[in-house]
């Protein structure tokens, strides 16, 4: 077994690749994070204090930019000073924060005003808060990716984040994390260090896998490998692991960029105006729209024992 010695110096090498730009091929990768203040099983704010420090704490030794999508009623649901505090600790970190809606619904699933409405009551919380420290909100992710049933609620709605000042932040690359999160949450809050760590391996092997893909697939695409939106969500399991995703984002030649920087390759212009049901990342909009082919073939599926433990707990209640 590693030391942690041996483990924080793998991790500062791979972080010095990363500011390095991992040599003349490396391109730019944002790291997103929705959901916050936290997914996870235990939604004490405890356990998101906890996760949420260790996130931050992660991301600021190695000075590394990073954007959390908010969900407002998971603030002000309960314990809303100490969670609100958690938004104020990324903000002073020199982090962004960025609207997620305020209840996490589908914009496929309900009327346009109706999650205007929503989406602007997360503004409202996000706003006076942003401005205490001289910045406002910018950017929009839209829950389970869902831009509209149809083209024409999707270009209205897009018109009104438009209005008032935000930009969709798409995914170009994503792991499948919330799958692994419940297990590992599971695990951990039991105690059980075995399968913690099993859960942790298989993840961080999938991710290895899928970020390969990703790469691949978007050069067959395009032509070109082009920047990254990496999605994540605030979990305990990215919190103990990011050292690790690093390394991987490494070895794949990929430096860590602010979204503003990844979302000025040209590949970002690329048009998304298809209509997609199923919460599509942005390789598969701009395949439709290019009428090109992806490897979906050789995509890498999350393990099956990890994908039926997510599916029971949860159905757990």
């Amino acid at each position: 077994m590693q030391t942690r010695r041996a483990r924080r110096l793998r991790a500062a090498v791979a972080v010095a690749a990363l500011a390095a730009g991992g040599g003349a091929r490396a391109e730019g990768v944002a790291l997103t994070f929705d959901d916050l203040p936290g997914l996870s099983l235990d939604m004490s704010t405890d356990y998101l204090a906890a996760t949420n420090a260790k996130l931050l704490k992660e991301l600021k030794v190695r000075r590394l930019p990073a954007i959390g999508f908010v969900i407002g009623d998971k603030i002000e649901e309960a314990d809303a000073p100490r969670r609100t505090a958690l938004l104020e600790a990324w903000l002073k970190a020199g982090l962004q924060l960025g609207n997620h809606t305020y209840s996490h619904g589908s914009l496929n699933k309900t009327t346009v005003e109706a999650y205007a409405a929503d989406t602007a009551r997360d503004d409202a919380l996000l706003r006076p808060l942003l401005a205490r420290h001289h910045s406002r909100p910018a950017w929009f992710r839209h829950p389970y990716l869902e831009t509209g049933a149809t083209l024409a609620d999707k270009r209205a709605f897009e018109a009104w984040l438009a209005v008032h000042g935000y930009r969709v932040a798409p995914v170009t690359l994503e792991n499948a994390d919330w799958v692994f999160a419940p297990p590992y949450d599971a695990a951990v809050m039991k105690g059980d260090r075995v399968e913690a760590a099993r859960v942790r391996r298989s993840y961080l092997d999938y991710t290895e896998k899928v970020t390969a893909w990703y790469r691949q697939a978007a050069l067959q695409l395009l032509g070109r490998r082009p920047a990254l939106v990496f999605l994540l969500h605030e979990t305990r399991l990215n919190a103990d692991v990011l050292p690790e995703l690093l390394e991987i984002l490494g070895r794949n030649h990929l430096r860590v960029v602010s979204l503003d920087k990844a979302m000025r390759d040209p590949a970002y212009r690329t048009s998304d105006e298809v209509e997609d049901a199923n919460g599509d990342e942005w390789l598969s909009r701009w395949s439709l729209s290019l009428k090109r082919e992806l490897p979906w073939a050789s995509f890498p599926e999350p393990p099956a024992d990890i994908a039926a433990e997510e599916a029971r707990l949860d159905k757990d209640p």
